[in-house]
C-alpha cells in the first residue's frame, strides 16, 4: 500500500549558522531531507527565515534554552534571569538549564521564540528541543498554546514507529547503518534526525580543541549532508516504496 512506510528525515539547527542553513537548504532541494527545526534565538535566523519563505521547507520551533559552543554564544530574547550563566548567554548543558531555569522564564522565552516564527511570517508545523529537555512543563505549555505538536512529548512521541538519530555515528559506517535502517523499517511514521551543513570555516570556528562539543561542529554534520545527498540512499527509499513527508502530512490518510 502506498505510503504504508513514512519517514520524516529532519534537519536541526537551522538558524544556527550560515553553513548549516545552506546546509539544509541543499539537504531539502537535492537529498531526502523533509523538514528543518530552526532556532529562533540564533543570530542566522533571518537568514534562515528567508530561505524557508522562498523555498516552501516545513519548520518545527527548536526550542532553544541552552548554548553549547565556545565561541559562538547566543542570548535569549528575553531576560529571564535564571536562562543565563555571568556572561549573559544561555548555559551550556542540559544539566546547567535544568537546575537553574524556572519554569515562567521558560514559558516566556520558549513563547517568544515561537512569536517570533510569525513575526518572520512563517507557518510552524511542530515543535521540539535543542539538546535536550531542560524544562519539560514548559514545553507541553506552550506547544499547547501553539496548538502544535511537541514530538517528544510523552504522548506525541509514541505515534512514531522509530526515532532515531543520524549524526552521532561514525562517519565510516554511517552509510551502512542507514541502508539498513530503511531496510528495516516497519509500517508506520519514522523520525530521522539529521543536523545537516555544508564545508563552511565558520564550523571549524565553533569551539576549543579538545572542546567537549568538537564532533558536533563539523564532524557530524559534514558526514550528515553527505548522507541525506547520496543518490544511493534515496534510491534505497523509493525501491522500497517509503514515501518521504514531513509533519505536516505524516499523519494524514
Amino acid at each position: 500500500m502506498a505510503g504504508e512506510i513514512r519517514l520524516i528525515v529532519q534537519g536541526d539547527d537551522f538558524g544556527m549558522v550560515h553553513a548549516v542553513n545552506a546546509g539544509t537548504m541543499q539537504a531539502f532541494q537535492e537529498g531526502i531531507l523533509t523538514q528543518a527545526s530552526t532556532m529562533a534565538a540564533c543570530p542566522w535566523f533571518t537568514e534562515a527565515a528567508a530561505l524557508a519563505r522562498e523555498s516552501g521547507i516545513p519548520l518545527g520551533v527548536h526550542q532553544t534554552l541552552t548554548c553549547e559552543w565556545d565561541y559562538l554564544r547566543w542570548r535569549p530574547l528575553t531576560d529571564g534571569p535564571s536562562l543565563v550563566g555571568a556572561d549573559g548567554t544561555f548555559l551550556r548543558t542540559v544539566a546547567e538549564a535544568k537546575s537553574s531555569i524556572t519554569h515562567a522564564d521558560a514559558v516566556r522565552e520558549l513563547s517568544a521564540q515561537v512569536a517570533k516564527f510569525a513575526a518572520e511570517g512563517l507557518a510552524i508545523d511542530y515543535l521540539d528541543v535543542h539538546m535536550g529537555q531542560s524544562a519539560p512543563e514548559a514545553y507541553d505549555e506552550v506547544s499547547a498554546a501553539a496548538g502544535k505538536p511537541f514530538i517528544y512529548g510523552p504522548v506525541e512521541s509514541q505515534r512514531f514507529a522509530s526515532i532515531e538519530t543520524l549524526s552521532d555515528r561514525d562517519a565510516a559506517i554511517k552509510k551502512t547503518w542507514v541502508l539498513e535502517h530503511i531496510a528495516g523499517l516497519t509500517p508506520g511514521v519514522h523520525l530521522l534526525v539529521t543536523h545537516c551543513a555544508l564545508a563552511e570555516p565558520e564550523l571549524g570556528a565553533l569551539h576549543a580543541p579538545g572542546s567537549d562539543t568538537y564532533r558536533w561542529a563539523e564532524e557530524y554534520r559534514l558526514s550528515d549532508q553527505a548522507i541525506v545527498t547520496d543518490p544511493e540512499i534515496r534510491k534505497a527509499i523509493e525501491e522500497r516504496g517509503i514515501e518521504l513527508v514531513s509533519m505536516r502530512n505524516a499523519f494524514t490518510d
